[in-house]
């Protein structure tokens, strides 16, 4: 959405760029959220 909106307001001019800040660590209770549904995603699969 940002670089079509970007587009029109610069009438196709502009450009963005992104660069990797850092990583940050994950509360315990969000990482065990990911874990469960990653498993389930891949039961899914089979």
């Amino acid at each position: 959405k940002y670089a079509i909106d970007l587009r029109s307001i610069t009438q196709g001019r502009g450009t963005f760029s992104l660069k990797f800040s850092h990583y940050e660590e994950v509360a315990a209770n969000i990482v065990q959220e990911i874990i469960a549904k990653s498993k389930e995603e891949e039961e899914d699969k089979k």
